[in-house]
C-alpha cells in the first residue's frame, strides 16, 4: 500500500493516548513509506498524525472542503492539499487517491467516513482493506453494534468480517496487506421481499 486514508477527530478527546497513538501511527507511515491521505485538519488528532508525519518529511496529502479552509482548520504545511466543495466530494475525492483506510478515534465525520468505505466494500464498489486502530477499546461499543447487526440479521458475517480490527499498528497493517474482499451478495434476506 502507497496511500492510506486516515480518518480521525478534529478533537483531540480528554485522553492523550489517542493523539500519542496517531504520532506513533504517523512515524509508521514515514519509516514505511507510506503516505497519508486524511481530512486536512490541523487540530486535533489529525493535526497529531499531521504533524508527526510532517516532521519527518513524511507525504501527507489534506483534503478538505472550502467551508473548513479557514485559518482555525485547514493545515497549510501538508505536502499536497486538495479542495472540495462538500464533504460528500471530500470523501470520493479521498477514495479515489487511496489504498485503503483506517479509522482512529474520532466522532460522527469519523463514523461516516468508515462505514461509507465498509459500504463501498459490501456493494462491490471497491475491495479495499478498512481498519480502525481499536486504542483503549475505543470502537467496542461499536463492535458490539456490529454483531448485535449481525445476530438480527442485518448484517451477514462475511460483510462484518470486512472491518479489520487491530490494537496495535504492526498487526493492523499486516491484516491490510493480508486483506481479500470476500465475494458475497450485498443482500443479507429476501424472504419475504
Amino acid at each position: 500500500m502507497k496511500k492510506i486514508a486516515v480518518f480521525c477527530g478534529a478533537s483531540s478527546g480528554f485522553n492523550d493516548m489517542y493523539r500519542k497513538k496517531a504520532a506513533e501511527l504517523g512515524a509508521f507511515f514515514v519509516e514505511n513509506q507510506i503516505a497519508m491521505v486524511y481530512g486536512g485538519g490541523k487540530i486535533g488528532m489529525m493535526g497529531a498524525i499531521a504533524d508527526a508525519m510532517l516532521a519527518k518529511k513524511g507525504e501527507v496529502i489534506g483534503v478538505i472542503p472550502h467551508l473548513l479552509r479557514h485559518e482555525e482548520v485547514e493545515h497549510t504545511e501538508v505536502s499536497e492539499m486538495v479542495f472540495s466543495k462538500t464533504m460528500s466530494e471530500r470523501k470520493v475525492s479521498i477514495s479515489k487517491m487511496v489504498d485503503g483506510y483506517i479509522a482512529l478515534a474520532g466522532g460522527f465525520g469519523t463514523l461516516d467516513e468508515i462505514f461509507e468505505a465498509l459500504t463501498l466494500g459490501q456493494l462491490g464498489i471497491e475491495s479495499k482493506p478498512v481498519g480502525i486502530l481499536n486504542t483503549n477499546g475505543f470502537f467496542d461499543p461499536m463492535l458490539q453494534q456490529l454483531d448485535k447487526m449481525v445476530q438480527e440479521g442485518f448484517l451477514k458475517p462475511e460483510n462484518k468480517s470486512m472491518l479489520l480490527v487491530g490494537k496495535s499498528i504492526p498487526e493492523l497493517i499486516n491484516e491490510m496487506y493480508a486483506y481479500k474482499a470476500p465475494k458475497v451478495t450485498k443482500l443479507v434476506n429476501t424472504v419475504g421481499s
